[in-house]
């Protein structure tokens, strides 16, 4: 299911966080938003989930407006796994809290039924944790509480997922191996992504945001340019596609740019400092 954002305004405690902000994801593809910290793609991904009201744009999932469906109706579609977004999990075993996916597809009497208990079963394998079922959830590392966050997402079966830095607390392996599942689901995905290399991994498109604007989007090659990385990062790199098909990007011996662009440089981007575009 295809999403798009046009022309996004958000604003918090009277400050601008988010200003005309335009993007979309086909359908099927992982769009990852990237950008420095405090650029706004955490409040961008908790508007797209309805968690926040925009002040002006609109946020469209399969051709409808988010605001205008019901709850059930918005989460029959969308399912997040958000940073510090967990509620009250006092007292249930993980194979509970994935159940609690099944709500939007629950009627009136609330209760699961033998398709319910299938598809629990079945996002409980998907991602892994099917020998932690029945331990209290409470008492799982935070890399596992991720696979099971996931999972209750599946469960949900929906047709957009937004994650926000689900790869946190994972060892490498792990990373990979979630970044796999999220691939083999086939849904349409925007995730925010902290780490460069492993949103160029994992993404079809990415989506830079810096300073609550969308300064680049397209491809990941499109977007990691040396120009684009020096500007809004303030990194030496440049990122290529090796023979495995895999975009790896490659850091400069000082990664930080301390030098000024000279003044005939381009300073379209407002990233927080200017560089000289350069490979690594």
């Amino acid at each position: 299911m295809k999403l798009t954002v046009e022309g996004l305004h958000v604003t918090l405690d009277q400050n601008p966080v988010l200003r005309n902000v335009t993007l979309e994801a086909r359908e099927g593809d992982i769009v990852g938003l990237v950008g420095p910290n405090g650029s706004g793609k955490s409040t961008l991904l908790r508007t797209v989930y309805r968690s926040l009201r925009p002040a002006g744009g609109t946020v469209r999932v399969g051709g409808d407006d988010v605001r205008k469906l019901s709850p059930r109706d918005a989460a029959r579609r969308t399912a997040a796994v958000l940073q510090d977004a967990e509620g009250n999990t006092t007292g249930l075993t993980v194979a509970e809290i994935v159940a609690l996916g099944r709500a939007p597809h629950h009627g009136l009497l609330g209760r699961d039924g033998p398709e319910d208990r299938s598809t629990v079963a079945d996002a409980i394998d998907r991602c892994g944790v099917r020998s932690l079922a029945d331990r209290d959830y409470t008492s799982l590392s935070g890399g596992e509480r991720q696979r099971v966050l996931l999972a209750r997402a599946l469960a949900q079966e929906p047709r957009l997922l937004v994650l926000d830095e689900l790869t946190n607390h994972l060892d490498i392996r792990a990373r990979f191996e979630l970044l796999n599942l999220i691939r083999a689901t086939g849904v349409t995905t925007l995730a925010v992504l902290h780490d460069l290399d492993l949103a160029a991994r994992l993404c079809d498109r990415l989506v830079v945001l810096c300073e609550g604007t969308v300064v680049a989007a397209g491809p990941v090659l499109d977007v990691l340019t040396p120009r684009t990385l020096g500007e809004v990062f303030g990194v030496r790199a440049s990122a290529e596609r090796h023979a495995d098909g895999v975009v790896r990007i490659t850091y400069g011996a000082q990664p930080l740019a301390g030098d000024r662009a000279p003044e005939s440089a381009s300073h379209d981007l407002p990233g927080r400092r200017n560089v000289p575009e350069t490979t690594a």
